[in-house]
């Protein structure tokens, strides 16, 4: 059957219309001819690596410290200690966990997180919303400095600027110098944000962090924040003979201290009133 002429226009125009819709429908192209996924303004999600752990080896620790801070300088490891009444810095020797030199806060002060920047030791403080700067060698205070968080908990630095938490999911960068903070990060994982980030430790460009009242260590990017790996060290107590948290203060309490030997590639991990320090193998 031939169809009028004005039948057949209206018949190519149909078919050109559902032509142009039958394309639209089609995923959008590369130009190798591979379909993507058009893109979106919703920043993508981080689902952080899984971190095992074996222990390498066992040292004393003594079982009165309420480790805040600790770091790995030159073979000997600087601890703060925490607890009005109690605070102090000291200098161990690692083999046998001897105190070789200390400096006791004031009892006004809690000492928290600790760093060591051009041989000059910063301490942070709980509530007081000051820190300490010491020498490194002789352990004499030759400053102070202040920092505008309600609270002090872990540190570490970068070469350059002190980096510190304040147990929410932020952590700051401070100018030394100038006592200013010129970066932020907010700690995410793939659940959202991340708090009580505690001890911090910088390790080949990534902040390491224990997190307050779970043994867990967290690998954050410095970039971004996000949490790209953890580590779920609650084996660690069972392993090396530490007895459950309790909430007693007076014993073993939440695993807290990361240190770092960059020149030997080894990590050190402790916790408050632990009697023994371990060296563990993470990702390193």
């Amino acid at each position: 059957m031939i169809l009028p002429k004005k039948f057949r226009g209206l018949l190519g125009l149909c078919l050109l219309l559902t032509a142009v819709a039958c394309n639209n429908e089609k995923p959008a192209q590369s130009e190798e001819g591979t379909a993507t996924t058009q893109a979106t303004n919703e920043p993508s999600v981080v689902v952080p690596a899984v971190m095992g752990f074996s222990i390498v080896n066992q040292y004393p620790h003594d079982t009165k410290a309420f480790t805040e801070g600790l770091e790995f300088r030159d073979g000997f490891l600087y601890e703060s200690v925490g607890q009005y009444g109690r605070s102090d810095i000291r200098k161990t020797e690692l083999a046998t966990g001897k105190v070789l030199q200390t400096a006791k806060m004031e009892d006004r002060y809690f000492g928290e997180g600790l760093t060591i920047l051009n041989d000059k030791l910063y301490q942070l403080t709980y509530k007081e919303g000051r820190g300490f700067v010491y020498d490194v060698k002789s352990f004499k205070t030759v400053g102070t400095f202040s920092f505008p968080t309600q609270e002090g908990w872990g540190m570490t630095n970068n070469g350059t600027h002190l980096i510190f938490s304040d147990g929410s999911n932020k952590i700051y960068y401070m100018d030394p110098a100038s006592q200013q903070i010129v970066k932020q990060l907010t700690v995410t994982d793939e659940h959202g944000p991340v708090y009580r980030i505690n001890e911090l430790e910088m390790i080949k460009g990534y902040i390491y962090a224990n997190q307050w009242q779970v043994d867990v260590i967290l690998k954050i990017d410095t970039a971004t924040g996000n949490v790209v790996a953890r580590a779920d060290m609650s084996g660690l107590r069972m392993q090396g003979g530490i007895p459950p948290s309790t909430g007693d203060e007076s014993a073993p309490e939440t695993m807290n201290g990361i240190a770092y030997d960059a020149t030997g590639n080894r990590i050190f991990v402790t916790g408050k009133n632990w009697p023994k320090l371990f060296e563990v193998k993470l990702d390193n």
